[in-house]
């Protein structure tokens, strides 16, 4: 009876009683109906019935499609529910059957009945129409009999259902389940879709539709959307589709058990040719003036009553607010409202409110978060454009619960969800109570309940979760609480609602279907039973912390997967223990989150698949994984600089975190001086460098401090910033303004990717100075403009700007923006379109900035800046143009005839009241290049109140350069510069400004200072002047001011001290310039001093030295010696304090220098003994000795004793060396011929060093200790030869994998190298590997792959900087090592692969008639070859006489039973295989004889060498060595030519890198081995033949 009940109808309570009632009231009507008007009935036209049915018709259901006609008598039970099973009868989808006829259909699908309308419609061939309606009549009261009986009988196992329902209703209870899932739709624009899916569960599933995430209202849009639900089915209709329709639709299905999604989407399409003839008409309004068209009226938008920057706390109620005014008012016409956070489009949702009221515009947050904190922006569009306006909202951590708990984590957010493993991340808060957040906790909650589960029993210090342990299928909520030592913070929001299920079925419910077809068939692959799941593929750890690694893996690829679940199982590093991990329950995601491992160790990982078949085998295991954070916590930011900005504003900029990963944003703190009390200016990180803190006090000062954040953790903060007093930025509390926008926007320089861009600065700066510019971009396709673009995140101070990253011949238009401290200013007009190719011309492009200062009646002066674009040849002069504002293009002149090589010209001989533009022109060897833009008309007229700068020489002598001006501004700034560059170095240069006049005073003026300078005065109308100091002019002042120091001796130098030969003491000045009136007199300690034994005293006037020389110091000299100087009026002074320590460094210098003295009387050492590193890298121990004689003699000593002795020095440069080596005397030298071989420098050659000279007047010694430090100072620096020997890195290829490698000239067995793989130490292993032959050094990769490109360094270590040498194996470079790699190792593999002959045979056999033949040689190869005998080049087969045998794949045997005349002849054996083909050949001749009982054979044993059978004659031998003697030879040499060609062929390019060392050691190898190959060959009987001629007759 089960089969009566559509699928859909099975347990569910509202079909009942009532229901079953009205369907027998309908057929009871039907009945009656039927027979009353059963005439009218006509059962062969099928047209009557269609219409019928179509039009009294009762739909079985929202999804079939069918309609059932009510004529027609049909029990329930037989009613088709048109859907496709499988053979577990699920449901996969529809089955639209093709419709056979209304006359079918309407009598209904029961056998019987099909056979009564059979019978009736042959009697109504051949019967009267009476017959036919008698017969109808009884055949329908039949069929509503049987429907009564059906009907009443499944109306008692219903009601028996139901009770079971109420008595067992929990064992019955599921979660909603989508048996038919909503299908995507393309649809054409204007037509109508229906989204249907059917849903069982118990109790009834809720179901609510949802358009991109927003709940659909068909009340809010009457007519556009309608819902169904009946028996389980739900159905979403959308009338006449537009544009706005193509969107994401997701069902929701929730009852207490749980709560479950589908998605589908719809694509709305329009036809191409038809697009006007969608677009909507002009509304029309009535207004006083009668209708007006939108379209002919242009509306102005204005923003007022406007919301400033607000304040809250978590869990507030907070409302922005403004009124929008736009004219005219048109009643029935309403503009677009729009509002965004951070430039991003808010949606209507349950933390956002939106209401316009038809004049005021309003967004209430319900429930204030700190993820609410940004920048709310409100849009008005109308169709004249739009307006806009933004304030900043903060909000505040809430009262926490427990004194000193931290502030509540924000911005939680879940990725990579799975069937049962989902990983939660959040952002850190920046609260945190005043103790350091201890760790996380992470809280879960399935949809539709209110039961929250703490997922983690430790707090996690990453912001960073994996949950596990999900149900699949099942949605969650998450949210995460802080904690310190104080206590727990509040929640965070919870999250978005997240489904944990396979991220394919997520993709596949998501994705877009074909349109609508009419039949869908959705057939699904049966499941393979009885099949174990082979392994994992694509093992790999994503994630490593401290606290938990994460597995993922992708799934099998063969069949039998479904129910297909997975066990991971893990070994420490260095052990083959695998454990497995979860031993209870299989996880069922390719994701997975260990946990418990412990900090530091290393582990491997490995998984395993299972279903019912049993367990698959283990995955491949991954590489060793150390547990800890991966993930640093970043630097602390630098350089925070506060500006001020309003009276309750700071603009605060930093320097970033330098080497920052993953870096979510900056926190900023302030304090008002004095407080120590930090308070956050953002609680929601900001992820850039520049932040206004809102809410200060005014006239407060303020310190403030910034740290970054990551997922790791929070930076230290950063050092305090200056204070900085709250007020408006500018004359203290005036208002100012941003700039206007630049212009005159034009190309500088072009190329394939880029352009450099120039402009002029805004007419009017804001009253603030200009800190940068920002660049715009769009590209112009077909005359339509793109959108806009940035060009540069940070603003440029110069007014040029490369803007890259462009696309080659495209077209492109730009705009700029200026910014001061108000802010960033409008921007700039579009400019004109540029194409973006490459500039080839040989000139140079035009100079830019051109700037006009010092305007005066008859001149000017003009600066500009070089072209970017310098042309073939660098720039090497300038023309100026100059023309009457007003005149024709033709009236432009030249201003200089020669080009000038400055960058400013003053420009004379103008006509006073005259208006003049200028232009500039580059030139090089190519020729002059473009005009520059002309400047702006510049009238020659000197502006009343201008100001000279005047030089000037005060009473001391000193020289300044003075400027007035009378315009001045609270901000205007005096700029001086020295041929027109800002003076920026206060060495020669000294400003100060009082008031409105500033001073420039030269501290030593000299030639250095000659030059134009000029002063301009920022903020002003052109205030600016210039002086040019000339060579002539310099001696002038100077002059001037030598007359105004006269009073005062000058002096070149002070008074000073040294010291003279034999340590005597010299105490000297010298003036300027003294008379010979000038006296001096010597005070030491306040007491004169006069010329005596002790102290000599000199004047020479003429110079004006003073000196005074005492032959040596006693402590009773210590104190302070001063030169007093008297000329006329004039008077000066210099004294010397020698006290303390320096008087005794001075006596003590001034006794060795007197010992220094004695010393050199005798032979001596002018430089004492050091070393020194050759470019050979060879040590030379070396000392220069001064004084020596024939007598002088030089002793070596190392460690105390004598290693070298020169008797007699005939140098003459007098410098003795010594070379560090060690003397190597072979045995078997005689004593007499000792050999010495330069041996490298080692840890034997540490000690200490001494070298002494002597004669009869005396001796002198020199000690180096090169021991401990000193020998490793020494070594370094021989590892800095041998570094900066080093050639580049270079890639070869091996039949191993990829070789990188690296000469040095000379290598030391204490060099210390380390290689880098992407800035890390390698780890090496057996399949990289590094080392050393010769000076090579080399890092080996072994059968490399993609994962092993990258760059790659070698570093020389020498104590110091070291040295890198790096090398990129990436792209073209490591495609074609990959490729040489390839083809290398399928040669090695072919040339050991490939068939050979290994013995060989015997080149000539001579045997008597009648006698056996055996021969044997060994065969090699892999495969196993394929062996052919060959007679005269024709192949042969095995028979009685000839029998050819293959034995093991390694063993050929020849044997011929009974030698006759005919097998004289040549043989040949021919092996072959897939890699290459082999032969060996032997010549039979036969002699006549007696025959004798031996037999003779030959064979070849293990090592391939010819053996003669034991009966063989000896004499036989040698004749058969000697024939073969000559052809062996040849042979050799034809077998070592191919071999040879061979091995280059294969080695070539490792070949091309080898040194000659190198080569000659391979060479000696090569003998060798030939040697013993010689060796291994002879036959293994010579020894009962010894003579010479044996040997000829070896096989090759």
């Amino acid at each position: 009876m089960s089969g009566s009940l559509p699928f859909y109808q099975k347990h569910h309570r509202h079909y009942d009683r009532g229901y079953r009632n009205k369907e027998m009231a309908s057929k009871m009507s039907q009945y009656q109906s039927s027979s009353s008007s059963s005439s009218r009935y006509f059962a062969g036209s099928s047209t009557s019935a269609t219409s019928s049915s179509s039009s009294r018709g009762l739909k079985v259901s929202s999804h079939s499609g069918l309609e059932e006609s009510r004529l027609s008598p049909i029990p329930k039970r037989t009613k088709p529910t048109y859907l496709a099973v499988d053979k577990e009868n699920q449901i996969i989808g529809y089955v639209v059957p093709i419709f056979r006829g209304s006359q079918e259909f309407a009598t209904g699908f029961s056998d019987t009945g099909e056979s009564r309308v059979r019978d009736m419609a042959r009697r109504d061939l051949f019967s009267s129409g009476l017959e036919m309606e008698r017969s109808e009549q009884i055949s329908r009261k039949q069929a509503m009999r049987e429907s009564a009986d059906r009907i009443s009988l499944s109306k008692r196992i219903h009601e028996h259902e139901e009770h079971f329902k109420r008595m067992n209703e929990d064992s019955l209870m599921h979660p909603p389940e989508f048996v038919i899932k909503p299908r995507s739709h393309t649809v054409w624009e204007k037509q109508c879709v229906r989204l249907h899916c059917t849903v069982s569960g118990w109790p009834d599933p809720r179901v609510v539709w949802y358009k991109n995430n927003v709940a659909i209202d068909p009340m809010a849009n009457p007519g556009k959307y309608k819902l169904e639900s009946r028996y389980s089915v739900h159905s979403l209709d959308i009338n006449r589709c537009d544009f706005d329709d193509t969107a994401q639709y997701r069902v929701s299905a929730m009852n207490s058990k749980g709560e479950l999604s589908a998605f589908a989407s719809i694509v709305v399409k329009r036809f191409k040719g038809e697009v006007d003839e969608f677009l909507p008409a002009p509304r029309r309004a009535i207004t006083k003036d009668g209708p007006v068209s939108e379209y002919g009226i242009t509306f102005q938008t204005h923003i007022v009553d406007k919301f400033g920057v607000s304040f809250g706390r978590e869990g507030e109620t907070m409302s922005l607010g403004c009124t929008v005014v736009i004219y005219p008012s048109l009643h029935l016409y309403q503009p677009e409202v729009q509002w965004y956070k951070d430039d991003v489009l808010l949606s209507p949702s349950k933390w956002y409110q939106m209401r316009w009221s038809g004049d005021r515009a309003t967004l209430t947050l319900t429930h204030l978060n700190k993820e609410d904190e940004g920048l709310y922006t409100l849009r008005v569009t109308t169709k004249s454009g739009y307006e806009t306006y933004s304030s900043y909202v903060f909000v505040r951590d809430s009262d926490a619960e427990v004194e000193g708990a931290p502030g509540a984590p924000l911005d939680v957010r879940c990725l990579d969800a799975n069937k049962d493993y989902i990983i939660v991340t959040w952002k850190q808060p920046a609260v945190d109570g005043g103790n350091s957040i201890m760790g996380y906790f992470v809280d879960r909650c399935e949809v539709g309940t209110n039961h929250w589960i703490q997922c983690n029993d430790t707090p996690v210090k990453f912001a960073r979760f994996p949950v596990t342990g999900l149900v699949e299928g099942r949605s969650y909520f998450f949210r995460v609480r802080a904690v310190n030592n104080s206590g727990m913070s509040h929640p965070s929001r919870v999250s978005e609602p997240v489904a944990a299920m396979d991220p394919a079925d997520r993709a596949r419910l998501r994705g877009t279907s074909a349109p609508w077809t009419g039949q869908i068939i959705v057939t699904e692959e049966e499941p393979a039973e009885g099949i174990v799941p082979g392994r994992p593929l694509e093992l790999q750890v994503t994630e490593a912390t401290k606290n938990y690694v994460v597995l993922s893996w992708k799934p099998p690829g063969e069949k039998g997967l479904e129910g297909v679940m997975y066990y991971v199982e893990k070994c420490v590093s260095g052990t083959d223990s695998w454990q497995r991990v979860n031993t209870e329950i299989p996880v069922k995601s390719p994701r997975f989150a260990l946990f418990d491992l412990a900090e530091g160790k290393s582990y491997s990982f490995r998984v395993r698949c299972c279903n019912p078949a049993g367990v698959g085998e283990p995955s491949d295991p991954t590489e060793a994984t150390t547990v800890g954070d991966k993930l640093d916590i970043p630097s602390a930011p630098s350089k925070v600089v506060p500006t001020r900005n309003t009276d309750t504003s700071v603009v605060v900029s930093w320097a970033a975190s330098s080497d920052a990963k993953e870096l979510v944003g900056y926190y900023i703190e302030g304090s008002i001086v004095g407080s120590n009390v930090w308070e956050p200016c953002n609680n929601k990180p900001v992820n850039v460098t520049r932040f206004i803190c809102h809410g200060l006090m005014t006239g407060e000062k303020y310190v403030f401090r910034v740290r970054a954040v990551n997922a790791a953790g929070l930076s230290q903060f950063s050092p305090e910033s200056e204070p900085v007093e709250v007020k408006a930025a500018i004359g203290g509390g005036i208002p100012h303004a941003s700039p206007a926008p630049p212009y005159g926007i034009s190309v500088l320089e072009c190329v394939r990717d880029s352009m450099v861009l120039g402009w002029k600065q805004p007419s009017f700066i804001g009253g603030a100075d200009i800190t940068g510019y920002f660049v715009d971009y769009r590209e112009v396709i077909d005359g339509v403009p793109e959108k806009w673009h940035e060009a540069n995140i940070k603003a440029v101070s110069e007014r040029a700007y490369r803007v890259s990253d462009l696309m080659e011949n495209r077209k492109y238009q730009f705009q700029v923006r200026a910014a001061n401290m108000a802010g960033v200013g409008i921007p700039s007009l579009a400019s004109d379109t540029f194409l973006c190719e490459e500039w080839t011309i040989a000139v140079p492009g035009p100079p830019h900035d051109l700037q006009v200062r010092e305007v005066r009646n008859d001149s000017l002066v003009l600066l500009w800046k070089p072209p970017v674009y310098q042309g073939r040849d660098p720039v090497n002069g300038f023309y100026i143009d100059i023309k009457e504002a007003d005149a024709p293009e033709e009236a432009w002149r030249g201003v200089n005839n020669k080009a000038r090589e400055k960058t400013y010209m003053k420009i004379t001989n103008l006509k006073e009241g005259e208006v003049y533009i200028f232009r500039v022109r580059a030139q090089n060897k190519a020729g002059v290049g473009k005009t520059s833009d002309v400047t702006e008309p510049v009238s020659a007229v000197t502006k009343p109140g201008t100001k000279e700068i005047v030089v000037d020489v005060d009473d001391d002598g000193i020289i300044s350069l003075n400027f007035e001006c009378c315009d001045l501004t609270p901000d205007s700034k005096f700029v001086w510069s020295k041929n027109y560059e800002e003076i920026t170095d206060p060495s020669r240069l000294t400003m100060e400004t009082k008031g409105n006049k500033s001073k420039a005073v030269f501290n030593t003026p000299g030639e250095e200072d000659i030059g134009i300078y000029s002063c301009i005065v920022t903020h002003t109308d052109g205030a600016s002047s210039s002086y040019d100091l000339s060579e002539e002019e310099l001696k002038r002042l100077l002059e001037v001011s030598h007359d105004h120091k006269f009073p005062i001796i000058p002096l070149k130098s002070q008074l000073a001290v040294e010291l003279l030969e034999k340590g005597r003491v010299r105490f000297w000045l010298q003036a300027e310039k003294i008379s010979a009136d000038g006296k001096v007199d010597y005070v030491f300690n306040e007491n004169l001093i006069s010329q005596g034994e002790k102290y000599k005293m000199n004047f020479d006037k003429s110079t004006g030295v003073i000196e005074m020389i005492m032959e040596s110091l006693t402590p009773a000299d210590e104190g302070t010696f001063t030169f007093q100087l008297k000329d006329g009026k004039a008077t000066n002074q210099s004294s010397l304090v020698l006290i303390g320590n320096v008087f005794k460094e001075l006596q003590k210098e001034s006794e060795f220098q007197r010992k220094e003295w004695f010393r050199k009387q005798g032979p001596h050492f002018i430089e004492y003994l050091s070393y020194e590193v050759t470019p050979e890298c060879c040590v030379v121990l070396k000392c220069k000795v001064g004084n020596v004689k024939k007598e002088t003699s030089a002793l070596w000593y190392k460690d105390g004793r004598e290693i070298k002795a020169d008797e007699h020095l005939s140098f003459t440069e007098g410098v003795l060396k010594l070379e560090i080596a060690q003397c190597d005397s072979p045995a078997d030298t005689p004593d007499c011929d000792v050999t010495w071989r330069r041996i490298k420098i080692s840890k034997r050659d540490s000690g200490v060093y001494e070298v002494v000279l002597k004669d009869d007047r005396g001796k002198d010694t020199s000690t180096l200790n090169l021991t401990d430090q000193g020998f490793k100072d020494l070594m370094n620096e021989v590892f800095s030869f041998i570094a900066n020997s080093s050639t580049p890195l270079k890639i070869t290829s091996t039949d191993e994998g990829i070789r990188l490698y690296t000469f040095v000239n000379f290598y030391n067995d204490l060099l210390q190298v380390t290689w880098h793989y992407k800035e890390s130490a390698i780890a090496f292993s057996d399949r990289i590997k590094s080392g050393v032959v010769g000076e090579q050094l080399w890092l080996q990769i072994t059968e490399p792959t993609e994962k092993d490109t990258g760059k790659y360094a070698i570093e020389f270590h020498d104590g110091k900087g070291g040295l890198r040498r790096t090398v990129e194996l990436s792209g073209q470079a490591f495609d074609d090592a990959f490729a040489e790699f390839q083809r290398l190792k399928a040669a090695a593999v072919a040339e050991r692969g490939r068939a050979r002959v290994a013995g060989g045979l015997p080149d000539v056999v001579t045997i008597q008639e009648g006698k056996a033949l055996n021969l044997t040689c060994n065969i090699s190869g892999d495969p196993v070859p394929k062996v052919t005998w060959l007679k005269n080049d024709r192949e042969i087969t095995s028979d009685d006489h000839c029998i050819l045998k293959f034995e093991s794949g390694k063993f050929a045997s020849f044997t011929i039973t009974a030698v006759n005349t005919s097998d004289t002849g040549k043989y040949s054996i021919l092996v072959k295989n897939k890699y290459g083909t082999e032969s060996g050949d032997f010549t039979l001749e036969t002699t006549e004889g007696t025959p004798d009982l031996g037999v003779t054979s030959y064979w070849t044993d293990a090592d391939g060498n010819v053996v003669f059978g034991p009966n063989t004659p000896k004499e036989k031998r040698k004749e058969s060595m000697a024939k073969a003697a000559k052809m062996k030879e040849d042979k050799k040499e034809r077998k070592s030519e191919g071999s040879e060609e061979q091995k280059n062929e294969i080695k070539v390019d490792a070949a091309a890198e080898t040194k000659a060392s190198d080569s000659k050691q391979t060479g000696d190898v090569k003998k060798d081995s030939a040697d013993q190959s010689e060796t291994s060959e002879r036959p293994a009987d010579t020894t009962e033949e010894p003579e010479p001629e044996a040997e000829t007759t070896q096989p090759k």
